[in-house]
């Protein structure tokens, strides 16, 4: 690699060793001066920990970080900000029981005297947030925000940065919808145009193509190739990546789905409001034996609260919902698990593992009560069925005691799949089973998906990605503002036709 003054950055010979695995393996990566650097590759690759080494997070086992030419080492987040840079997580790391101007200025308070000055504080973060076209009342509690605001929070804190030359960002995007994408980016400009850099790291190769001016590609753990964005296309990437050229083929089942029984069918779903209105508005839909059925809308349209309704999270619910043509009474989770519900959620940190417990526990969490044999738990029997569910969906672990947070997120998302169908349900509800997850990760899950179909278990897939829906959905429900605005079967699933009834009942612009 040349040498030269615009490289702000540059990392050497970067190692990580982990018990069992070698996340990096001898990397090379420049961030080039006022330019966004995209690092793609599958999961597992080792980008997210070559952006904690240069944010702090963790040490590397071995390797040199040069700064402006000057050797650089960080032992915390604290150090790495001191000079000059900043890390937008893709999980979110906000402190949900504080209000939204705390978040923003929490570790980088301005004071009056010995008094934090909140006043100054909410007025900047007023400022901040128009600037990113976001109004949000900054007395509002985090932890009410859903994840797409929460993730605007998380990029407005690190705007507050005086000294920011480097921001790094990790999948930022994954919870935001197409205009606050478009928002994002423009800010992405004008910071690089204040001369910052930016480390980016997404999944979706058509906002790498749209926003990206160099991108670096690794590989299990190695540096694979770089180039300037204008010299490359999809499928370049897409090859380097995997070694190969795959997008998601759709899988053609051959069943007469008019002929199909009903397992699901639900009359008139309403949510209320906190204050007024409707989050889901008379929303009514069926559900056939082994179908894979789409619900697509954008943020807000009331996709995840379907799920929540039918896992008994929002007792508030009004409507009907019959199992196998009987009526059943919502009444909490576990009674939903037993009438053979199962949730993956969207945020599989917080909702969908418990961090502190290992892989194999975390994938049993739900169904343990199969393997109880009167009081105790039977080992042997949740050690052979948590290892079946590990070769089922190829999760890639070196040992499945190691701590969940040890695996790629690709991998987490299996994992939290596997919880999901251990407890043997009839209906597995997936909220953004992809989200975060890479191609190659991508393609697997949607196998899984479509085997599980194929096994007669009837799936409901909430996705904000498009492609995703084409590739796996049988058939599509749009929902818009709480209510069902269209769906669509066979060839009538195509972006254009999605797109346009997730906008119905919005203002178009």
């Amino acid at each position: 690699m040349a040498e030269n003054k615009d490289i702000v950055m540059k990392c050497r010979h970067m190692e990580k060793v982990y018990p069992g695995t070698k996340a990096l393996d001898d990397v090379d990566f420049n961030v080039y001066r006022g330019k966004v650097n995209v690092l793609i590759g599958e999961n597992g690759a080792g980008k997210s920990t070559l952006m904690k080494q240069i944010a702090g997070i963790e040490q590397p086992s071995s390797g040199t970080m040069y700064l402006e030419d000057e050797e650089v080492s960080f032992k915390n987040t604290t150090e790495a900000r001191a000079k000059g840079i900043g890390i937008i997580h893709q999980e979110l790391s906000l402190f949900p029981n504080l209000n939204v101007y705390q978040n923003i200025f929490m570790n980088n308070e301005s004071k009056k005297g010995v008094v934090v000055d909140n006043a100054m504080h909410k007025q900047k973060t007023i400022e901040i947030l128009e600037r990113l076209e976001y109004p949000i009342d900054p007395e509002a509690k985090v932890g009410d925000l859903r994840v797409g605001q929460q993730q605007m929070i998380e990029i407005a804190r690190n705007l507050t940065q005086e000294n920011l030359k480097i921001l790094i960002m990790d999948e930022p995007t994954s919870s935001l919808s197409q205009s606050e994408v478009q928002v994002l980016f423009k800010i992405m400009r004008e910071l690089n145009a204040q001369g910052i850099s930016i480390v980016y790291i997404s999944h979706r190769l058509e906002e790498i193509m749209e926003i990206g001016d160099h991108v670096t590609i690794l590989r299990d753990g190695k540096y694979v190739d770089d180039a300037p964005v204008k010299d490359i296309d999809v499928p370049w990437i897409v090859q380097k990546m995997t070694g190969s050229n795959k997008s998601y083929p759709k899988k053609e089942r051959d069943i007469d789905w008019d002929k199909q029984e009903k397992v699901l069918e639900v009359k008139d779903l309403c949510l209320p409001k906190r204050g007024g209105g409707w989050l889901l508005d008379h929303v009514s839909f069926d559900l056939k034996k082994g179908e894979i059925l789409g619900i697509y809308g954008l943020m807000g349209a009331g996709r995840t609260e379907i799920f929540e309704c039918l896992m008994g999270l929002r007792p508030e619910h009004t409507g009907e919902v019959y199992l196998d043509g009987k009526k059943v009474d919502i009444k909490n989770i576990s009674k939903q698990i037993d009438n053979g519900f199962a949730l993956v959620p969207e945020d599989r940190q917080a909702e969908g593992l418990v961090q502190t417990l290992d892989i194999e526990k975390n994938i049993s969490l739900s169904s343990l009560k199969c393997y109880a044999k009167g009081f105790v738990l039977s080992k042997k029997h949740e050690d052979e069925c948590v290892d079946a569910q590990i070769q089922d969906i190829h999760i890639k672990v070196a040992d499945k005691s190691l701590p969940i947070l040890s695996l790629s997120g690709g991998n987490q998302q299996k994992c939290v799949i596997g919880k999901g169908v251990l407890t043997d349900p009839k209906i597995l509800l997936m909220d953004e089973p992809s989200r975060g997850i890479d191609i190659g990760a991508k393609t697997e899950v949607f196998d899984i998906i479509n085997q599980y179909a194929d096994r007669g278990l009837s799936i409901m897939c909430v996705s904000s990605e498009l492609k995703e829906m084409l590739a796996i959905a049988t058939r599509v429900i749009v929902l818009s503002n709480g209510i069902k605005t269209a769906e669509f079967t066979g060839d009538d699933i195509t972006e254009d036709n999605l797109v346009l009834a997730s906008y119905k009942g919005h203002h178009m612009n």
